[in-house]
């Protein structure tokens, strides 16, 4: 089953083209790695499929529902589908707890103390229980950033999408994040990821998308990208990766 369509979607800010006909299908369960340099698209790709951003034309469908028709209410595509940024977005004057049951309650009607429940649960099944009461100025960065994995989380969602979500962390910090996106992936949790930690695009990723100047210049399971890239910008950003350290041959 498909669970995110897109056909031929452009996306222009002004007289600069990002998005230039992406057509995209990830099915139910799995996980799609975006990868690519800075500016090509990545990060307005993830933001037109929870419509964050409109798109000039194309279609974006999740689980079969045509996001891009008129009428669409945008707060019910996004209980569907969690996002997670570089930036953790946390609110500084809320707990953890209150960070993440803020939305269960205010915007599906969730009874309280169901959300609370649910969100000591998720605190638990990811490392944070005994971070409940506390305020984010008192976690690691990599503790708030599984926070705002957790809030998107309590949502419910059929779909999550990841943006750069280690960018702005300490490299000692990385792996306690990606440990959850792993733990998500193991579970079935549908997924697009877009992200520079290359080696666990390949380890999570069933299929890996290379963008260039906002195009899908090539995407295959991660074994045949990695290892034998067809596209000749593909090859030449994998060779860069490589010399730069950030890809274990």
């Amino acid at each position: 089953m498909t669970m995110i369509e897109l056909r031929d979607v452009r996306k222009s800010f002004g007289r600069n083209l990002v998005l230039s006909g992406i057509d995209l299908d990830v099915r139910a369960h799995s996980v799609v790695g975006l990868i690519g340099p800075s500016g090509s698209g990545k990060s307005t790709l993830l933001r037109c499929m929870n419509l964050l951003e409109t798109v000039d034309s194309g279609t974006v469908r999740i689980g079969g529902v045509d996001l891009t028709k008129g009428g669409v209410d945008a707060d019910q595509v996004r209980q569907r589908i969690g996002i997670v940024f570089q930036s953790f977005n946390l609110f500084p004057h809320l707990t953890v707890l209150k960070n993440i049951t803020l939305a269960p309650i205010r915007v599906r009607g969730t009874e309280a103390a169901h959300a609370v429940d649910q969100a000591q649960r998720l605190l638990d099944r990811f490392g944070l229980a005994d971070k409940a009461d506390s305020y984010p100025d008192r976690l690691s960065g990599g503790q708030q950033q599984r926070v705002a994995i957790v809030r998107a989380l309590a949502m419910e969602p059929e779909v999550m999408l990841f943006d750069e979500i280690t960018s702005a962390l300490d490299p000692e910090l990385v792996n306690e994040v990606l440990q959850c996106v792993r733990e998500l992936a193991s579970n079935g949790m549908t997924m697009v990821l877009a992200t520079h930690e290359m080696g666990f695009c390949r380890d999570v990723a069933d299929q890996v998308a290379f963008l260039s100047d906002g195009q899908i210049r090539e995407i295959d399971t991660p074994a045949n990208l990695f290892r034998a890239p067809q596209h000749v910008e593909t090859q030449k950003f994998l060779r860069s990766v490589i010399a730069a350290g950030r890809l274990a041959v």
